[in-house]
Formats: C-alpha cells, structure tokens, sequence
C-alpha cells in the first residue's frame, strides 16, 4: 500500500472545502497518511453504537468524528490568518519546514 502525501499535520487550523460542512474551521486531531484522510475537531460527526463494557458500563450511542479526505481540507495560515496552499522551503540547516504561499511566513516551528 503506498502512503499519500498530505500537507496537513495534526494540531494545524484547516478550512473544509466541500461536502456537508463546507466553509467550517476547525483543528486537526488525526491524520492517516496511508488512506490519505484527516479527523477534525467537530467536523463530520457521526453516531455509534457502543456496547456496555467494563470501562463504559452505560453503553449507549456516542457521537464522534468520521475522517473524510485530506483533499478536501486547506490549512489556515496562522501569521495572515488565510487559508493556503502549501510551499516546502530547505533551510541552511537542513530543515524541511511547510510555508505560506501567500505570505511566506513558516508553518512549522
């Protein structure tokens, strides 16, 4: 199975492009390079049956995100606030860091 590049990195602020929730904000909390997809904070919700356990002895339907594709996010840029496209800069140290197509600012730190 071949890993996908995604330019989205947990804990980055993303914009959602399409679908149900289109034009909502929220904070990557996990990524699947190798399917390509992203979870985000309050985006793509979805129900699920859980069964009484010993940890959760209530049981009952909890509702949490669903990953949809990383395609369908764009990062916000947290120097100009904007969402953006995604440039890759090799620093004179050798470090790889993301940057801000609008602004040239560093994604990473």
């Amino acid at each position: 199975m071949e890993v996908k590049k995604i330019s989205v990195r947990q804990g980055d602020k993303v914009l959602v492009l399409s679908g149900k929730d289109k034009g909502k904000k929220g904070k990557v909390i996990a990524t699947f390079p190798r399917l390509g997809r992203v979870k985000v904070q309050g985006i793509n919700m979805m129900t699920k049956h859980a069964k009484p356990t010993r940890k959760v002895p209530q049981g009952g339907i909890r509702e949490m995100e669903a990953a949809f594709p990383a395609s369908k996010v764009m990062v916000i840029c947290p120097a100009c606030n904007k969402p953006s496209r995604i440039a890759k800069k090799v620093l004179p140290d050798e470090r790889r860091v993301r940057i801000c197509r609008k602004c040239g600012e560093a994604l990473d730190k």
